[in-house]
């Protein structure tokens, strides 16, 4: 697939990713899921099947149930129902919002999962939502200002993966969020409550004041499964847990 496609012009940061030798770097397009992968290898054609797939039983899913395409609030599901709709579900119970808002988290984990054995080194990135498989240490960059450069990242060490680190903004991209926050990264070790607790936190920074609320709320989440939290809201940055920064 075209490595110049680009969805959407706040994108432009994919060009300062960072690849080793024999790592491949990959866009796959499929209606509105834009994932950009470094891998092993090669896997475009594979994981554009795989991905379609996905939302097929996604898009299935909520032809009969629209309330999960549209609620902001958690909606339950059959035990019958695909894994991409439990994953999803079950992230947005934790968190307190709806089902969408773990969608690009759910999609990124999920493709690493399905070609983990193709790929020793596969990293998923779905609107700035990441999913990581790495053998070496990696730095995820954030991106508080999208007119400017990512200046800063959250570092993994070779232990520490699988890892997810997902975001959500007020001011970036086209994401839902109820509050006034420049960003808000979680960090996981599961990309689809990384996802929907990024909007959850996110959706709490309604003032510069409030990003204590922030990461007290992340610390109470830590025995969900949230390692990490990183936020800024008018010029004040506050971060808690398993967030080791580096200039990028």
């Amino acid at each position: 697939m075209n490595n110049n496609v680009f969805l959407s012009p706040l994108r432009h940061y994919r060009q300062q990713y960072t690849r080793h030798a024999g790592e491949h770097a990959f866009q796959v397009v499929v209606e509105e899921t834009d994932l950009h992968v470094t891998a092993s290898a090669d896997l475009a054609a594979d994981m554009g099947r795989y991905v379609s797939a996905l939302r097929g039983q996604l898009k299935a899913y909520m032809l009969l149930h629209p309330e999960f395409l549209t609620s902001r609030v958690p909606v339950e599901v059959p035990a019958s129902a695909a894994p991409i709709i439990r994953r999803m579900a079950h992230a947005a119970a934790i968190a307190g919002v709806g089902p969408m808002a773990a969608v690009a988290g759910t999609i990124s984990q999920m493709v690493c999962e399905e070609f983990a054995a193709q790929s020793p080194e596969l990293i998923v990135e779905n609107g700035g939502d990441v999913y990581m498989l790495s053998t070496r240490d990696r730095v995820a960059g954030l991106l508080p200002d999208p007119h400017s450069d990512a200046t800063i990242g959250i570092v993994v060490h070779a232990h520490e993966f699988p890892v997810s680190i997902c975001a959500s903004s007020a001011t970036i991209g086209h994401s839902l969020s109820l509050g006034k926050g420049d960003l808000v990264a979680v960090r996981s070790r599961c990309g689809s409550l990384a996802d929907a607790c990024a909007t959850a936190l996110c959706n709490l920074l309604t003032a510069p004041d409030a990003i204590t609320l922030v990461t007290e709320r992340a610390a109470a989440l830590e025995a969900q499964g949230i390692e990490g939290v990183f936020a800024q809201c008018g010029g004040r940055v506050a971060i808690w847990g398993k967030m080791e920064l580096a200039v990028v």
